[in-house]
């Protein structure tokens, strides 16, 4: 197979689609052109007439700025990406953005660009490819039996989210996890010599991978090594490939101004001449290489038929299992989970965080692809699922995940698992530390997955461990995400509906936000029902029902029961008409009629006190001009909660007073 005339085709395409658009960077897919060729035509298993295939290979490109590399080969391998949109590379509502996009594009298994995120959802794609054949596969039906193959660069090595991610997939022995990288030693600023003198190798050889080293451009000893990685399994493959970015360009190649921009059109020109390829033709692909990926579809599709084939006995002779693998694919969730739901006695005080533990574990039970863990805090986030399992080094069977202290590559995995399908996945950290998961919670956020984080630890309340464990900006952080919904709950009944609510989100992730510290349980048969928490917000306390309130005290998580014992003494020594208003979660309230915002938050109404133990920013929305807000505009304190909590003002005492000086 002569895989030269593939690769320099794809060197053309990726020079032309940069030049066209003035933008973009040439040099990432020139340089590995070679490997991709022989990856694609030979050893990646996927189906262009079926991008969905559960059990397709999953290709993920972390290096994502080189996304002409990608683009190239979808639209060569037959999908739904025609010339036009490579002709359109980067422009806007195309379907070639400048970094792969998550669903927008066909055969794009992830969002990458960020370097690092793509090579850490890999490992988690990796991880639930193992946990799927462990639940499904039996003698005689491998119906899971695919690999994930990554292309990574030397900024993704540098990304500290790599070393977190291969560590633990090294620990995990994820055999069929098959990483290539483009050691081009090259990045914007220059050579790599610049910041950079690791000994990749041996990196990742203390990792625990296995480590071929090869000429990234040599197609015999690119096969070899991507044969090698394929056969074996007991633990993950780096190979890394010796390559020269914008490789064939005469006055470019091996230099970072190839990294970033244009090649220009006389070096574009001369490096087709170079290449063999037409200097006058843009876009241009030769009938032979058409015919090679045509002979290739051939071969996937007659595999695919296979596949499905197998799936079928498989379904036949196991008709329990089928059941099981189609709720889970389809993440298809009981009716009736509210009547798994704990309940808790208005008597004592629960944390929201050990609320959490309690209506885990009932779910859990009931949804078997319910699956998570905690970076290193499961005591503390509650979070373990009894009797579950864990996932271990070969083993994949259970469903506790122990990410370690990794909070940035565990909400990655999260996402890589997410994507691949199969599983509902959440992760737990304190609320404190979503700063270092930030990055990845961005990109769930953007592609619309529907993970789940626990953030336990919510605010000042943490006490003693001082200002560097209590949260105070993180609240409004996340918030600031576009398609995060974020949920503090009131109490321990509410954050039973809390999960539910997270659970029911399948257009993107959310973030529950728990207290440590117990609060009261409230009675629900002199409060609203639980359930309302689904609205986002609602009238939790009122002292003259089916009158116009004088004042409003809006109030989140914790603070929704010192608003409550404000309200009811405002009422009684002051006879003044109080609302109380819970706001669980500002996203889901917003996307409810303006009818019922306004019935919950009169307009009319223009004395308005919000309470919440954290940085007021955000609040102005609700409070408005005339209003006022009870927050923390500053680090917290070390000390007992409660001295802290009275330091800061999140008391009734203070409520009243704000709310006084309003009159």
């Amino acid at each position: 197979m002569d895989y030269r005339i593939v690769a320099n085709t794809i060197r053309g395409l990726a020079m032309d689609a940069v030049e066209k658009a003035r933008s973009g960077h040439p040099g990432m897919p020139m340089g590995m052109a070679d490997l991709a060729a022989v990856l694609w035509l030979k050893h990646l298993k996927h189906d262009p007439a079926d991008p969905k295939w559960p059990d397709r290979d999953r290709f993920v490109l972390s290096a994502g700025h080189g996304s002409m590399l990608v683009y190239s080969l979808l639209h060569l391998a037959g999908y739904d990406l025609p010339m036009e949109e490579l002709q359109r590379f980067r422009q806007l509502h195309s379907r070639t953005p400048g970094h792969p996009e998550y669903p927008e594009v066909p055969g794009i298994e992830t969002t990458t660009g960020p370097l690092g995120q793509g090579l850490s959802n890999a490992v988690g794609m990796a991880i639930a490819e193992r946990m799927l054949a462990a639940r499904f596969n039996r003698d005689g039906f491998s119906v899971v039996d695919h690999r994930t193959f990554v292309i990574a660069g030397d900024g993704c090595m540098m990304e500290g989210i790599s070393h977190e991610a291969c560590s633990l997939a090294g620990h995990l022995r994820l055999g069929r996890l098959i990483v290539i990288y483009d050691f081009n030693r090259i990045t914007i600023e220059g050579s790599t010599d610049l910041a950079y003198s690791d000994d990749v190798r041996r990196r990742f050889e203390a990792y625990g991978w296995e480590v071929q080293e090869i000429n990234g451009h040599d197609y015999a000893q690119i096969d070899q090594a991507l044969t090698r990685a394929v056969s074996s399994e007991d633990r993950p493959h780096l190979i890394i490939a010796h390559t020269h970015i914008a490789y064939g360009a005469p006055r470019l190649q091996d230099s970072h101004e190839a990294h970033g921009a244009p090649l220009g059109a006389d070096e574009v020109r001369a490096a087709k001449e170079r290449l063999g390829l037409p200097p006058d033709q843009s876009f241009y692909v030769p009938q032979e290489v058409r015919a090679m990926f045509a002979a290739r579809r051939e071969e996937l599709a007659r595999r695919h038929a296979e596949w499905t084939e197998l799936f079928q006995r498989w379904a036949a002779a196991h008709p329990d299992l089928a059941e099981g693998w189609r709720k889970s694919m389809a993440d298809e969730l009981p009716a009736d989970l509210e009547s798994a739901l704990p309940s808790f006695d208005p008597a004592k005080p629960v944390a929201t965080r050990a609320a959490s533990g309690k209506v885990l574990q009932a779910l859990a039970a009931r949804i078997p692809w319910l699956v998570g863990g905690s970076a290193d805090l499961a005591p503390s986030n509650n979070t373990y699922v009894a009797g579950a399992g864990d996932i271990a080094p070969g083993q994949f069977a259970g469903r506790n995940f122990h990410f370690g202290v990794r909070e940035h590559a565990m909400a990655a995995i999260m996402n890589g698992i997410a994507l691949h399908r199969g599983f509902r996945i959440y992760g737990a950290t304190f609320l404190v530390f979503a700063d270092y998961a930030r990055p990845a919670i961005r990109l769930a956020a953007m592609m619309r997955l529907p993970v789940i984080y626990v953030f336990t630890h919510d605010s000042i309340f943490v006490g003693e461990d001082g200002p560097t464990h209590q949260p105070i900006e993180q609240l409004a952080s996340l918030r600031a995400i576009p398609g995060l919904t974020v949920i503090r709950p009131a109490d321990a009944t509410e954050t039973g509906a809390a999960w539910l609510t997270a659970l029911r989100n399948q257009a993107g992730p959310t973030a529950l936000i728990l207290t440590r510290q117990a609060i009261p349980v409230l009675d629900r048969t002199q409060y609203p029902s639980a359930g309302a928490l689904a609205r986002g917000g609602y009238v939790m306390w009122e002292s003259h029902p089916g009158s116009k309130p004088e004042i409003l005290l809006l109030a989140t998580g914790s603070e929704v029961s010192v608003a409550l014992r404000a309200a009811q003494e405002l009422a009684q020594t002051d006879g003044r008409r109080v609302r109380v208003v819970n706001l669980p979660s500002w996203e889901i309230f917003e996307r409810q009629p303006k009818r019922y915002r306004d019935q919950v938050i009169p307009r009319a109404c223009k004395r308005r006190v919000a309470i919440e133990a954290g940085v007021p920013m955000g609040w102005e929305r609700y409070v408005g001009l005339t209003g006022r807000m009870i927050g923390i505009a500053r680090f917290g304190a070390s000390g007992p909660a409660a001295a802290v909590g009275e330091f800061f003002g999140m008391t009734p005492a203070k409520v009243l007073e704000v709310a006084r000086s309003l009159f």
